[in-house]
C-alpha cells in the first residue's frame, strides 16, 4: 500500500509539472481540420508539435499554444480558439473565432482526423482512362482515381471543345478536364508537385482561329483585323513533330511551324468553402494558365486546397505563341504521363515551374501589369524560402537575373510569368 500510495503521489506531482497524460504524445504529428458554419465548410492543416503543456504547434499555418489535460484540449491560433475532446483517433468540439471590428464572435464545429502516413512499398504506375470530363475545379467532384505520392499516372485528355483522338465530341466545349485525381496525404498546407514525364499528341490535327484577341489590338489594327473570325485547322505531321495550316494558299503555303506540345489547362481543386472557378479560368489553383513551358520534363508546383489535392488537367496545345493571341492555340488532344509528389507544409502564392534550366513564378491578374507584381511577389517568395535570401538579396537577384514572359491574354486573367536562369543561382546555398 505504501508503494502504491508513492507511486499516485508521482503521478499528480508529474501533472502539476505539465507532464501529459500517457495518451497525449499519440496527438503529435499532422491532421486535417474541418470546420462547418452555416453549411458552408472549410479545412484546415493543424501541425501538433508538442503534446505537453503548453501544447504547440500550428493551425493553417498560424502558431497555436494552449493545454491538453486528459483527453480535453484546448488552444488558440490567431483569432480562433478551439475547445474538444479526443475519442477513437479523432479531435472533436467546437472552433469559435473572433469577428471583426463590431462583428460577434461565432462558432463553428470543429472536427480533425490525421493524416495518412505514406504508404508503404515501391510507387505504382497506373493507365487510367477517362469515361467522363469535368469543367471546373470543383472540391465537390468525386475523384475518379486514387493515388499515392510517387505514383505516376497515364492517361488521356481531349481538346478543348470536347473532342477525343477519334474525332468523337465527348464533352461540352470550354476546356473539359481529366480528373479530379485524389492524391493521399495531400493537404491544404502542403504542395503538390506534378512532374510530367511525356506528352505526346494523339492525333494528326488541331483547330484554331485567324483572329487577334482585343487585349492584342490597337485602334488602327482592330480596323485592319475587322471582319476575320473563323476557323482553321492545322494539319499535324507527327513524324516530323511540325504542323501546316490546311488549305494555306499565298504567304503561308509554306508555313511550316514546329510542334512543342504544352498542356494548357492543370490545377487542383478550390478550397470546400468557394464557388469552383469554371476550366477555362485561371489563378491561385492554377487552371487554364496556357503557359507554354508547361510541357514535357517540366514540373508544376500547386498550393493544395483541398484534401487530396483533386488534380485536373487538359486543355493540351501542340503549339502556341505567347499570350495565346488567337484566343486558342493549336487546339488538340495527347497521351499524358505524369507522376505526383506532396510537399508538406509548402504553399507558394500562385504555381510555379520548374524545369532542368530555370525556375519560374506565374503571377495572375485584370491586366498585365498586376500579374507581373504577383509573378515578382511569388519569385520573391521563392528565393527567400528556398535559398534564404534577405529582401535586399531579393532585390538584388531580381534586379540582374530576371526574364518576364507574357504566357496568357486571352483570358478574363492576365498571366505573367518571372523566369531565372538555374546557373545563377548555384552559388547561393538552398536554404532547404
Amino acid at each position: 500500500m505504501r508503494a502504491a500510495a508513492c507511486l499516485i503521489l508521482l503521478a499528480v506531482a508529474a501533472l502539476a509539472q505539465g507532464q501529459p497524460p500517457t495518451d497525449a504524445p499519440l496527438l503529435v504529428g499532422h491532421w486535417i481540420a474541418t470546420m462547418e458554419f452555416n453549411g458552408t465548410t472549410s479545412v484546415a492543416r493543424l501541425d501538433l508539435v508538442e503534446a505537453s503543456n503548453p501544447l504547440t504547434g500550428s493551425l493553417d499555418g498560424v502558431p497555436l499554444s494552449g493545454t491538453i489535460e486528459r483527453k480535453m484540449l484546448r488552444f488558440r491560433a490567431g483569432s480562433r480558439s478551439v475547445t474538444a475532446t479526443v475519442a477513437d483517433g479523432v479531435i472533436m468540439g467546437t472552433m469559435i473565432t473572433e469577428g471583426d471590428k463590431g462583428v460577434r464572435p461565432f462558432s463553428s464545429a470543429f472536427r480533425a482526423a490525421r493524416i495518412p502516413d505514406r504508404r508503404p512499398g515501391p510507387p505504382q504506375t497506373i493507365e487510367f482512362t477517362p469515361t467522363s470530363f469535368q469543367r471546373s475545379y470543383s472540391p465537390q467532384a468525386t475523384p475518379v482515381l486514387r493515388v499515392w505520392p510517387g505514383d505516376t499516372v497515364h492517361t488521356t485528355t481531349i481538346d478543348a471543345g470536347g473532342v477525343d483522338a477519334q474525332g468523337i465530341k465527348r464533352a461540352a466545349g470550354g476546356d473539359p478536364l481529366t480528373g479530379p485525381i485524389y492524391v493521399e496525404t495531400a493537404m491544404p498546407g502542403d504542395t503538390l508537385a506534378v512532374h510530367i514525364v511525356r506528352l505526346r499528341l494523339n492525333r494528326d490535327w488541331a483547330g484554331t482561329n485567324d483572329h487577334l484577341v482585343d487585349s492584342a489590338l490597337t485602334a488602327g489594327l482592330a480596323r485592319r483585323m475587322d471582319g476575320i473570325n473563323k476557323p482553321v485547322r492545322w494539319r499535324l505531321d507527327l513524324e516530323k513533330n511540325v504542323g501546316t495550316p490546311e488549305g494555306a494558299t499565298g504567304n503561308l503555303a509554306n508555313y511550316v511551324l514546329p510542334l512543342r506540345p504544352m498542356i494548357g489547362s492543370i490545377g487542383v481543386a478550390a478550397p470546400p468553402g468557394d464557388a469552383a472557378p469554371m476550366a477555362n479560368d485561371s489563378g491561385f489553383y492554377g487552371g487554364n494558365m496556357d503557359f507554354n513551358l508547361i510541357r514535357e520534363a517540366a514540373t508544376v508546383y500547386l498550393t493544395i486546397q483541398a484534401p487530396g489535392a483533386l488534380l485536373y488537367l487538359g486543355d493540351v496545345h501542340a503549339a502556341q505563341g505567347d499570350g495565346e493571341l488567337n484566343g486558342s492555340g493549336l487546339e488538340t488532344s495527347a497521351d499524358v504521363t505524369f507522376t505526383v509528389d506532396v510537399i508538406p507544409g509548402r504553399r507558394p502564392s500562385a504555381p510555379r515551374v520548374e524545369n532542368e534550366g530555370q525556375i519560374m513564378a506565374t503571377g495572375f491578374g485584370g491586366s498585365v501589369d498586376d500579374a507581373l507584381r504577383m509573378a515578382t511577389s511569388n519569385m520573391a517568395g521563392w528565393l527567400a524560402q528556398d535559398y534564404g535570401l534577405g529582401p535586399s538579396e531579393v532585390a538584388q537577384v531580381l534586379g540582374t537575373a530576371a526574364q518576364y514572359q507574357i504566357s496568357e491574354i486571352a483570358d478574363r486573367n492576365s498571366g505573367v510569368v518571372l523566369k531565372i536562369d538555374k546557373p545563377l543561382l548555384r552559388g547561393l546555398a538552398p536554404a532547404r
